[in-house]
């Protein structure tokens, strides 16, 4: 719905409501961001993903799903405010993306149960490969330039420090 109202109003939501490194303006892409998408397909390639993860997230109440998921996506999104390139306007669910994949794969190191183990090595095996977009292009050329290694970056150091808040004490 958010997608089609965009595209009818000319992209307005995404221009004022991204996340704006490191402009006051931005800040509030912080909290609209993740449910912002440029296109269809943008859209599409990351509701499956997000879907999938969403639900092993909350299959298991050790996780602590709310409290986990509002930290990758508050994390994810300022760390990308932070680092961001400037005059950028970053978009799209992949912040939290990385940031649950992360997560469920560091949990079980904190957790220490079989049951987020089994959970870790299903999502490593199927998303462990994300990470080879984790790093800036200079360093991996298989980035678009319109792709927000910096929200990928920023997801995946929310989703560890959100695993480390849920740990066993």
């Amino acid at each position: 719905m958010i997608l089609f109202f965009d595209w009818f109003t000319n992209d307005s939501l995404t221009k004022q409501l991204g996340i704006e490194p490191r402009s006051l303006g931005g800040l509030d892409g912080i909290l609209f961001a993740p449910a912002l998408h440029g296109s269809l397909g943008h859209y599409l390639a990351n509701a499956a993903p997000l879907i999938v993860l969403l639900g092993l997230l909350f299959a298991n109440s050790n996780y602590k799903p709310w409290r986990s998921l509002s930290i990758v996506w508050l994390l994810g999104g300022l760390g990308t405010w932070l680092i961001g390139r400037p005059d950028s306007n970053h978009i799209g669910a992949s912040i939290v993306i990385f940031g649950l994949v992360t997560f469920l794969i560091f949990a079980s190191l904190f957790l220490r149960s079989w049951r987020s183990a089994l959970v870790s090595t299903v999502v490593l095996l199927f998303y462990g490969g994300i990470f080879l977009n984790v790093l800036p292009p200079l360093l991996n050329s298989g980035i678009k330039e319109n792709v927000s290694w910096e929200g990928h970056l920023s997801g995946t150091i929310a989703g560890a420090i959100a695993a480390w808040r849920v740990r066993k004490k």
